[in-house]
Parts: structure tokens; sequence; C-alpha cells
């Protein structure tokens, strides 16, 4: 194949109209331990940006009529994660957060008002899903189940088609435990709480880097005809 028919597939391939999805990566149930509130993490699955403008997540009565804003995150960008906190304000309450969980440098923080809406995670069980400004679900249901003190849930989706990763959700999707040791990489944060925490906030599973999906079709295309 000739340096200029390949260098037509990867400017078709790059051009190739970008995509972006979020999906829920992580979240943990406070109860049982002490310094930190309810949070979810998301993260973008994809190429391009996408605007959190207007989303919306709510727990397992999957309602939209009863979902909460999620707020002070305006942007996603490809493989970007970003965490939002079960609170009523912002500044104050989010440099405690980022601070009892190691100062999440670089990882973008927000938050939404559970409580005074009914959206807050049983100790017991709980879901979570998020939706656009016009009420569809745009994440799948991520279900979880009793609250380990100290851990959190976590999922793994395949990068290509936003799948669940059977090697990294529980039983009928229900997310995994972390715990120092069993994800690798996942686990990458240590709060300045008491008992010390363990999380991977703003960290996810399988996530591309941005570019890399065009990247592996250029590589497809041509892998597939040299062998021809």
């Amino acid at each position: 194949m000739s340096q200029l028919v390949v260098g037509a597939i990867v400017a078709s391939v790059v051009a190739t109209p970008a995509f972006g999805y979020i999906r829920i990566t992580e979240v943990m149930s406070a109860s049982g331990t002490s310094g930190t509130a309810d949070w979810i993490e998301v993260t973008n699955y994809g190429n391009s940006a996408v605007s959190m403008v207007g989303m919306r997540m709510d727990d397992n009565s999957y309602s939209f009529a009863t979902s909460v804003a999620l707020l002070g995150v305006t942007s996603l960008a490809a493989g970007e994660s970003a965490i939002f906190f079960e609170n009523t304000a912002p500044a104050a309450p989010i440099a405690a957060f980022k601070s009892y969980w190691s100062g999440l440098s670089g990882v973008q923080v927000g938050y939404y008002n559970g409580s005074g809406a009914g959206v807050s995670f049983s100790a017991g069980g709980d879901a979570a899903v998020i939706f656009n400004s016009t009420g569809s679900e745009i994440s799948l249901r991520a279900a979880f189940g009793q609250a380990t003190t100290g851990s959190s849930f976590y999922w793994g989706y395949n990068a290509a088609t936003g799948a669940f990763d059977a090697s990294y959700v529980g039983v009928n999707n229900a997310g995994l435990v972390s715990s120092v040791g069993t994800i690798g990489t996942q686990v990458t944060g240590l709060s300045s709480g008491t008992p010390t925490n363990t999380g991977s906030l703003g960290t996810a599973i399988g996530v591309p880097a941005p570019g890399a999906v065009a990247l592996v079709g250029v590589a497809g295309l041509v892998g597939s005809r040299r062998r021809r």
C-alpha cells in the first residue's frame, strides 16, 4: 500500500465524527465512613468533549422527575473523569472534600443537592443513573450492594461500545468493591481522614487516550490491507 493511500485512510478515519458518552465509573455510599459524603465518579468514554450542562442524576428509583442537577462541572474532555458529591453549596465544601481525598489535583469536583430531594445512597445498597436535560438516560444503571466502610464500588466499560466490561463488574452489573491491591492502578488516592480510606477518584478503568479510537481504526485498516 502506498504512503499516499495510507495517508488517505488516516485522514478518513481521523475525520470520522467524534463521539463521547458518559458512564458512572465509581460510587461511594458514605454510610459508616466518617469525614466524607456520598459521591459518584463519571467518565467520558469517547474522543470528544461532552457538555455536562443540564445533566441530572437519580438513585435506584431511576426517575427523571425526582432527579437532581449535577452542578459545578460544565464539560468533560475525552477520557476525563469528574467527581460529584452530595452537598448543598459549592466552594468551601468542595475544598474540604478535595482535601479529605488527598487534594485531587487536576480533578474536577462538582456537587448535587441530594438530601433535599431524597437522593441519598442507602447503606444497604442502591444505584445511580444519569439523565440529560430532556430526561433521557445517558449512562447505564450502576447498581451496588451493601456499603463497605472506607471503600467504593467501581465499574469498567468497553471503550468501543460503552457496554459493561465483565472483568470489572459484579453480579448483575452490581459493581466491585475497591480495596488496596485489587484494582492495580485504579486505587490511587488515600484520604486524610481517620481511618485512612482508599479511593480512585478521578481515575477510571480502560479509558482510551484522546484520539486512541481513531488510531485503533487506522491500525485495523492498514493491518487488514497488508494481510491480503
